[in-house]
């Protein structure tokens, strides 16, 4: 029997959810591979440590990953709810005021950090040790959002979305 529209939409929606806790574990477990914080000078000494640059580069992947993940998420979840989605800060609003995300400013800042360093290729370790840091210090924010998200989803049963969960 071939999937409604709106099954399949929910199906997707169902998908993403288990995608936002693959995203989660998989970034978690390239953070423990590393001691943190990361030093300039740890970087330069290792600097052909093949297990270390994997992990490094994992870290950025899955990084980018679960928040990709999560927006699309957070913006299925809109239109699913029938709430606005004709642009992503609109979405990003309604789940700061939903105390989802902890403020839209973090969720950018996320977002400015990742971009930076899938457009640089900076041979500076001491740049590279700093955007990992920052990375990782922005993990704790992320994990909350993808925690407070889909809880949101699934305490309350007076969502739409209460039978994905």
């Amino acid at each position: 029997m071939a999937l409604s529209l709106l099954d399949s939409e929910k199906q997707h929606f169902a998908e993403l959810l288990v995608a936002i806790q693959g995203c989660v574990y998989f970034l978690d477990a390239s953070s423990r591979k590393l001691t943190w914080p990361l030093g300039k000078e740890h970087l330069e000494i290792h600097k052909k440590d093949i297990a270390l640059f994997k992990a490094i580069a994992a870290i950025n992947e899955r990084f980018a990953k679960l928040q990709d993940t999560l927006g699309a998420a957070m913006r299925h979840a809109c239109l699913l709810l029938s709430e606005t989605t004709d642009n992503f800060l609109k979405v990003l609003s309604f789940y700061e005021k939903t105390n989802v995300l902890e403020s839209v400013a973090t969720w950018q800042l996320c977002r400015t950090a990742r971009n930076l360093a899938a457009q640089d290729y900076d041979i500076d370790y001491t740049n590279i040790a700093d955007h990992f840091n920052t990375l990782q210090s922005l993990f704790p924010m992320l994990y909350m959002t993808a925690v407070r998200f889909l809880n949101s989803l699934c305490l309350s049963k007076q969502t739409a979305l209460w039978n994905l969960c």
